[in-house]
């Protein structure tokens, strides 16, 4: 069955698409004891979670931990969104991991990434929302955002884990991240939650749910047929 379109909804300067919900939790609101666990920033300050979106859509990215190099991949491809392609959809991008706060500013170093990103490293919103722990076997295709293979991606994790200033897998392992559209207010509309480390969604069929334009995440100029 074709998805539903967007509605749209009018915003400052021009109509926004609202996405149609997705997900078994569409339509459902965030519980506001959920919006109300803290995420810290790069300077460890504690932010509640819900106000990342009270008066605002954000596409809201967990990602694994910041030593795995499926989403240091996909991080770097996010980092390539430009601004004005958000702002023009009024729209925020926030990317969240589950490591300690220290690790925020080398792993923004590392890939270029320059809009929001907060941590949680006890994990509990990752729980609250229902994260997966553990590897589902499914297969989640080809994505176009890891060009790594196997063997050559994990020895640059471990090369990052054993020259880093802090010997530590930077979160979790065993924790699978997920994507939601949030706001404003503590509405859900479209939530993923990844069953293993491959299964994140293709970034520009996530943008494409909140109006924003596609991005061309390869090196190569688009070609424009006249």
């Amino acid at each position: 069955m074709a998805a539903p379109a967007p509605v749209t909804r009018q915003v400052s300067g021009g109509t926004a698409p609202v996405p149609a919900p997705s997900g078994p939790d569409r339509g459902q609101p965030l519980a506001a004891a959920v919006a109300e666990l803290p995420v810290l920033d790069a300077r460890g300050q504690r932010v509640p979670f819900g106000a990342l979106f009270r008066e605002r859509r954000a596409v809201v990215v967990f990602v694994r931990h910041f030593l795995c190099y499926i989403c240091k991949e996909y991080v770097e491809d996010l980092a390539k969104i430009p601004k004005s392609f958000l702002q023009e959809a009024d729209v925020t991008l926030i990317v969240i991991g589950q490591s300690s706060y220290h690790h925020i500013e080398p792993f923004c170093r590392l890939t270029g990434y320059s809009h929001e990103i907060y941590v949680d490293p006890e994990r509990e919103i990752y729980k609250r929302l229902g994260m997966k722990r553990g590897e589902e076997i499914a297969s989640s295709g080809q994505s176009p955002h890891v060009k790594s293979n196997l063997l050559s991606g994990s020895l640059q994790s471990l090369w990052r884990a054993v020259t880093g200033p802090l010997f530590d897998f930077q979160g979790d392992p065993a924790q699978q991240g997920g994507i939601l559209i949030l706001g404003p207010g503590n509405n859900i509309h479209f939530i993923h939650r990844d069953r293993n480390r491959l299964d994140h969604k293709p970034i520009n069929s996530v943008l494409q749910l909140v109006g924003v334009q596609h991005v061309n995440f390869t090196n190569r100029p688009s070609v424009i047929h006249v």
